[in-house]
């Protein structure tokens, strides 16, 4: 099994039963292919005797969502690992522990995450998590904080940049949110009923603008250690945990990216309750819930951030007086634009959002992929003006009225 080859489940437990201190010897593991996403094999394997489990990952040489026309590297099974492992040392209740991994084979075998759910999916069901505005926003200013020239040596962040080169899961982002949802490209999938409302984001050249800056900055603005994809498909969760998951794209680039990767998603959602809510009380009940929790994330960062910086700081010039606000300023609107591409291409673009596809009501799903692009672009209009958290809120709130 030492050459790259996609494992069958017969592998997959083979595997798990020679790794040291989690299986008895002899005993009957059980595997189960689970992986839902576009990248990769997930094997659950299990030990029915004990109730002990695994999660076997294993990166494919193509995207599944495409297939074997469009090659991936292997070594974002390495990225991934290593971004886990980093992540693990700043937040270790927030990520999972990663056991081992398998550079020939392109595997990662972490701890199973089987009694929390996908948060999406929970949103989807209507479910409240009164603690996520904390946990993600000290995984945010943590591993952002951590891996930056704040908050590192600036000469060891030199080298890591240079382990999390990622050029072609970055390229995916830089086509996918950067350039296809804003001409007629094949790899768009243009919903008929709002064929208009995208045409005109074609056709909008100040749009345009404000996403080539946001574009270039992606490009070539190596700021922190990015998850690169933290969007609620990537976050397993229950009222009393948080786990962020899955970080293939992780690379060095604009902070504001993850962030808006998180408001976006949860602003994606807040436009398909045109579908999953009830009525219009439980509607305006549950669209509270989602802002709050933007609000509630972006206070939570803003503070655990600016303290980390006042107390482990390394850098007596990034202390001059005006500096920090003017940094958090610009970070706050690029927080604005990244949120706002994020949510425009997930209403047009090749990977959308089950939290809109999957509305079986077709006026209600046109109704939220209308309001999705309205605060998108709204978002990305407004990022070079923003100053504060609220004119997010107030961009949202205005989309639905």
């Amino acid at each position: 099994m030492c050459a790259y080859h996609a494992l069958s489940e017969a592998e997959a437990i083979e595997y798990a039963r020679r790794l040291p201190d989690l299986f008895a010897a002899n005993s009957e593991l059980v595997s189960r292919e689970i992986g839902d996403g576009n990248l990769n094999l997930v094997f659950h394997i299990s030990e029915p005797s004990s109730g002990k489990s695994i999660i076997l990952k294993q990166a494919l040489p193509y995207a599944k969502v495409v297939g074997e026309s469009w090659p991936l590297t292997l070594d974002r099974a390495r990225i991934e690992s290593e971004a886990l492992m980093i992540q693990e040392a700043l937040c270790p209740d927030l990520v999972p522990h990663v056991h081992a991994y398998e550079p020939e084979l392109a595997l990662t075998v972490m701890q199973d995450l089987s009694d929390h759910v996908i948060m999406r999916r929970g949103l989807m069901e209507g479910n409240k998590y009164p603690l996520f505005a904390e946990h993600i926003s000290r995984f945010l200013a943590h591993t952002l904080f951590f891996t930056s020239d704040l908050g590192m040596n600036q000469q060891e962040k030199k080298a890591r940049v240079k382990q999390f080169v990622n050029p072609e899961l970055c390229k995916i982002t830089e086509d996918l949110i950067f350039d296809d949802p804003y001409t007629n490209s094949p790899n768009n999938n243009v919903p008929p009923a709002i064929q208009d409302a995208v045409e005109a984001v074609w056709n909008d050249k100040e749009l345009h603008l404000e996403v080539a800056l946001l574009r270039e900055k992606f490009l070539v603005q190596a700021q922190a250690l990015l998850h690169g994809d933290l969007h609620t498909g990537s976050i397993f969760i229950k009222p009393e945990s948080t786990k962020v998951i899955d970080p293939e794209f992780a690379y060095y680039g604009p902070m504001g990216f993850d962030i808006g990767a998180v408001f976006a998603n949860l602003l994606l959602n807040y436009a398909a309750q045109e579908g999953w809510s009830q009525d219009a009380s439980s509607r305006q009940d549950f669209r509270a819930y989602l802002l709050n929790t933007v609000r509630d994330i972006w206070v939570g960062f803003d503070r655990q951030f600016r303290t980390l910086w006042n107390e482990q700081g390394n850098d007596r010039m990034f202390k001059t007086e005006g500096f920090q606000d003017a940094y958090m300023t610009r970070l706050l609107q690029d927080t604005f634009g990244y949120s706002g591409c994020k949510m425009v291409r997930r209403v047009h673009g090749l990977a959308q959002v089950a939290d809109i596809n999957k509305l079986e009501d077709a006026a209600a799903k046109e109704r939220a992929q209308r309001i999705a692009l309205q605060i998108g672009t709204s978002l990305i209009k407004h990022n070079r003006k923003a100053a504060s958290i609220e004119e997010l809120l107030d961009i949202a709130v205005k989309a639905v009225q």
